[in-house]
């Protein structure tokens, strides 16, 4: 989701420290295991508040997914690397 420029326009910056960050897993139903991660990578506070006085907090984040446990029937086969190993 992209939030308007103007919608940031008195907004603050805020630092933050990573104090926990777990791998959500799945098992999905072809039998592969995902494991999942958000990462924040900043934060700003909005000139706004929920109705309880909470402050509104936008977040800059990405995921990180990997596939662990793929059974091998759904795998494709391994492609040659354009970079061979040195």
């Amino acid at each position: 989701m992209v939030i308007p420029a103007e919608a940031l326009a008195d907004s603050v910056d805020i630092d933050f420290e990573e104090v926990e960050e777990h791998w959500n897993v799945y098992r999905l139903s072809d039998g592969t295991k995902l494991k999942v991660k958000l990462i924040l990578r900043g934060v700003k506070r909005l000139p706004q508040y929920e109705p309880d006085g909470t402050p509104v907090y936008v977040i800059n984040s990405m995921n990180v997914v990997r596939a662990v446990e793929v059974p091998s029937d759904i795998k494709a086969k391994p492609k040659k690397s354009p970079m061979p190993p040195v």
